[in-house]
């Protein structure tokens, strides 16, 4: 199940995921974003801050969108390892 935590809030109950998120720069300026366990998420922000805020709305957004079509909510996908950097070369013939 995905890590959650009930909170109360005010009187009311709120609950909250955790979820891996990946920011990583982008050419022009600014940060990708991914979430490994919500492939459909594709956001970007200009600022690391701006993308965190647009990662929390995304997620919100399936989050929401899944219990609305009654479908399950996306579980966590553990990563234990860091992400791998290289070059990958590609030939064509001619």
């Amino acid at each position: 199940m995905t890590p959650r935590e009930n909170i109360m809030i005010n009187g009311g109950l709120m609950i909250e995921y955790k979820y891996t998120v990946f920011y990583e720069p982008a050419e022009e300026g600014g940060y990708l974003v991914s979430v490994p366990s919500m492939p459909e998420i594709c956001t970007e922000g200009d600022t690391l801050e701006e993308a965190r805020a647009m990662a929390e709305d995304a997620i919100r957004l399936v989050i929401e969108s899944n219990i609305k079509r009654n479908e399950p909510i996306p579980e966590d996908v553990a990563i234990d390892q860091e992400p791998i950097k290289e070059q990958v070369v590609v030939k064509f013939t001619a």
